[in-house]
């Protein structure tokens, strides 16, 4: 009697759970619709390539190679054309200037359903915020934009441009073609430790190549995400290798920034390089960072 009972109730209450599933899924869909025809609509004045009834562009692209087809695209299109991996995120690429002025002055809310897929790399900050939170965390940020702050930097901006290009002068010696894309991410990389971090002119350690080596597979990662319209769920794309590869190099990145930043707290501790920071008349990114969390 009560086994007969219990699985009564273990039959309803799986029938109750398939019934949200559905209409969950059937909400998420409608939002997709939605979604879609207003962004069809946005851009339905804008010529463009035609479209893959299920894979967009992404298809094409996947198959042409993203930047060789976007340049043949821009020459077809010289001013804009809409851009869709799958059929429910699409862009507008604007080559024409007046074009960009246009769109951009609108003040337009960010795209949650691209943006998302940064969180787990670079959480909340100022590339996904928007509104009133934009512009307090922004608002902290002012003081590193300003020219004299900016002004040192050309001549570290120039270092590393300088060891860069002295590999290249060794390598061209060879007579043979090189790929500069690692030259030119180790440069940088090399620069944002001396300017955002204040690393000094030390060049890239092991630890810093490993953050490099993540970034560059994030990247990679990212892009892949994009243009693979069934990687859009996070569900989804979490339980697949290139979603824990994604998750593992995140720990990377994020391992190196905390340590840097550890690393920046307990030199601040030592009243020398205390007092040497606060007599500059402005601060690094870092250190105006660190200043506003102790506020």
């Amino acid at each position: 009697m009560v086994p007969s009972f219990l699985s009564l109730r273990l039959s309803c209450l799986g029938l109750w759970a398939s019934g949200l599933i559905l209409v969950l899924g059937f909400l998420k869909l409608i939002r997709l619709l939605l979604r879609r025809q207003r962004l069809a609509k946005a851009m339905g004045n804008f010529p463009g390539p035609p479209t893959h009834w299920l894979f967009g562009h992404a298809l094409e692209i996947q198959q042409t190679g993203s930047l060789d087809k976007v340049v043949s695209w821009a020459h077809q299109f010289p001013y804009a054309h809409p851009l869709w991996f799958g059929q429910f995120i699409g862009f507008l690429n604007i080559y024409e200037p007046d074009y960009a002025k246009a769109v951009y002055s609108r003040g337009d809310p960010k795209a949650p359903d691209v943006y998302d897929f940064f969180l787990q790399w670079i959480g909340r900050g100022l590339l996904v915020l928007e509104g009133p939170k934009w512009f307090q965390h922004r608002k902290l940020l002012t003081p590193g934009f300003h020219y004299d702050v900016l002004k040192p930097y050309v001549a570290l901006f120039a270092e590393s441009t300088r060891v860069m290009l002295d590999k290249w002068e060794e390598k061209a010696q060879e007579g043979k073609s090189f790929d500069i894309f690692c030259d030119v991410g180790h440069m940088a990389l090399n620069t944002l430790m001396k300017c955002t971090f204040g690393r000094g002119d030390t060049g890239l350690g092991h630890r810093d190549s490993s953050y490099y080596l993540a970034v560059s597979d994030l990247t990679l990662l990212m892009q892949q995400r994009l243009v693979s319209f069934h990687y859009h769920n996070d569900f989804i794309y979490w339980l697949t290798p290139h979603g824990r590869r994604f998750l593992r190099a995140c720990q990377v990145a994020h391992d190196h920034t905390d340590q840097v930043i550890r690393e920046r707290k307990a030199a601040l501790q030592d009243e020398k390089v205390r007092k040497k920071i606060q007599n500059r008349r402005h601060l690094d990114f870092l250190d105006i960072l660190l200043g506003a969390q102790g506020r």
